[in-house]
């Protein structure tokens, strides 16, 4: 497998030379790669990305006919970069949104699916950790899991304590699970 080459420096020698067969053979070299990380990195579609790359190339080339590369050596990243500005442009005039909905459920896809485990896993620690409590305590604890916007009245009224009791028992019960789950999830 041939290494891609990374330093475009003989690219702006024959931009700059006039060196009309060299330019196009190296053009023809990194157009291609220019449109694939287009397409592969920022989601372009391929006439998207033909149309960025042209566009982006005649702005560089501009660049170098200005004497404005200062290391010709960085010409590929500066070419990278100009691509992918060009491509955000076109999103901006085409006023479409795709990519960044794409590329941000793609980035929070896989942070979501491991949310995910990592709950699945504290639900089942936590669920351990019920079954060592007294029977009262878990029904008391319970009630509060299953109704989230229960209020202290409610919990009065349903296990007949004083507002106090309610409080220092749930506090009590929540320290218990909160060392039982930091017990358990050490394991």
């Amino acid at each position: 497998m041939t290494k891609a080459r990374v330093d475009y420096s003989e690219l702006v020698e024959a931009l700059q030379n006039g060196d009309n067969n060299k330019t196009t053979e190296l053009v023809s070299e990194v157009i291609p790669r220019l449109e694939d990380y287009l397409s592969i990195s920022m989601g372009a579609d391929p006439d998207a990305a033909q149309e960025c790359v042209q566009q982006a190339f005649v702005d560089v080339f501009e660049q170098v006919r200005k004497d404005n590369i200062k290391e010709p050596k960085y010409f590929f990243n500066y070419l990278i970069k100009s691509c992918r500005h060009e491509y955000l442009r076109y999103i901006k005039r085409q006023h479409k949104f795709k990519h960044e909905e794409k590329v941000l459920s793609q980035r929070f896809e896989y942070k979501h699916q491991l949310q995910c485990l990592l709950d699945r896993e504290r639900q089942q620690i936590l669920k351990k950790c019920l079954e060592e409590l007294q029977k009262k305590s878990r029904e008391f604890i319970e009630y509060f899991i299953d109704k989230t916007d229960a209020t202290t009245k409610e919990a009065e009224e349903e296990f007949n304590l004083s507002g106090a009791n309610v409080r220092t028992k749930k506090s009590r019960i929540l320290n218990r699970l909160h060392h039982c789950y930091k017990r358990k999830s050490n394991e």
